[in-house]
């Protein structure tokens, strides 16, 4: 059965003890904000004497280190109001433990059959959470500035590099026209080529929104468009169309295909045509479906029989090695009407029709 505490005496002592239980720092006020009691870790927290912070001013305690102009606006205007409040922060330094960074929770008691008020103050320590929370944008912002470092340092790089290799095409392309021998200025004329279609991811790197990745679908019909534009001649107009699908692919790969495109072009423009055509075309068009995708390079040219194919050369020494490095394979189909030339990443149904 229960029995009621018999006297007021016994009531503190059991109020005390409540008081002290606990393991944050506790205060109960009286309505003049005068200390009632004080757990031990208020004590023991903030290294205040007990007979010096029973009955006093909550103000005056510790020479005055308690009138915190926040921990006024909470007592004194907010808790009028609203009888209780949590979470309220506040920051002050104090003269025995140092800065600290404290949530206030308090609430307002009023009795049934006194007026008195009794205010109950309780302290949640933050200051370790705040300076890890500090730290923690701190080496945040800081990261944030490396990166945007590393990502204006590495547009300059692709800048840098992309200009020297515009650089070093011209100069092949210059020694090209200066030699007497053809042989010779076929071979500079392919390795401008070669020079040109990194160059052109260098460029599509340097533009694009990522740093690391390729716009295929707008990457080739300029690469192809440049190709054209140097390599077709006068004597033998050659249309060259390219169908992209859109889809990203890393720097390196990018690098890798647009070499390929280069050398299966140039190859059709070299070779598919011998004699002069009336709607002489190529056709280049890049499929993908998830991660794989198919590359096809077609012409509308002579066409070879497999038996008669040549040697293979440094074009096709490159092609075979770029394909391997792709994980791809390629497919040749060469007749009458021409040749197409694909090459396909992991099993691919094309969409694309064969140049006519």
């Amino acid at each position: 059965m229960f029995q009621p505490i018999a006297n007021i005496e016994d009531a503190q002592t059991l109020a005390q003890a409540i008081v002290n239980t606990i393991t944050e720092p506790f205060l109960v006020l009286d309505e003049q904000f005068r200390v009632l009691a004080a757990s031990r870790s208020f004590y023991n927290t903030f290294e205040v004497d007990p007979q010096q912070t029973q009955g006093s001013l909550l103000y005056a305690l510790g020479d005055g280190q308690w009138d915190i102009p926040a921990l006024r606006l909470l007592l004194e205007t907010i808790i009028p109001e609203k009888t209780a409040m949590d979470d309220f922060e506040v920051e002050h330094d104090f003269p025995q433990i140092g800065r600290r960074t404290m949530l206030l929770n308090a609430r307002k008691v009023l009795y049934d059959h006194s007026p008195a008020i009794t205010i109950l103050l309780a302290f949640n320590d933050i200051t370790a959470r705040r300076i890890i929370e500090r730290e923690k944008e701190e080496l945040l912002s800081r990261t944030e500035d490396l990166l945007r470092q590393k990502d204006v340092l590495l547009r300059e790089m692709e800048h840098r590099v992309a200009n020297s290799l515009q650089i070093i095409a011209s100069i092949l392309l210059l020694k090209a026209r200066s030699v007497t021998s053809e042989e010779t200025r076929q071979h500079l004329k392919d390795a401008h080529q070669r020079v040109l279609s990194v160059a052109e991811v260098q460029r599509h790197l340097h533009t694009s929104a990522g740093i690391d990745e390729i716009d295929v679908g707008s990457y080739l019909p300029k690469l192809c468009s440049s190709l054209a534009s140097s390599m077709v001649g006068e004597t033998q107009p050659i249309t060259v169309t390219v169908t992209a699908e859109g889809g990203r692919m890393d720097s390196q790969r990018a690098v890798s295909l647009g070499l390929i495109v280069t050398e299966l072009v140039l190859n059709a423009i070299k070779y598919a045509f011998p004699k002069e055509k009336a709607g002489a075309h190529i056709q280049v068009s890049y499929e993908t479906a998830g991660s794989d995708w198919k590359l096809t390079v077609s012409d509308n040219g002579v066409g070879k029989i497999a038996n008669d194919l040549p040697t293979v050369g440094l074009g096709t020494a490159i092609v075979e090695a770029l394909v391997k490095q792709l994980e791809a394979k390629v497919e040749i189909i060469s007749d009458t009407n021409g040749t197409s030339v694909s090459v396909t990443r992991a099993t691919f149904t094309s969409r694309v029709p064969r140049a006519a």
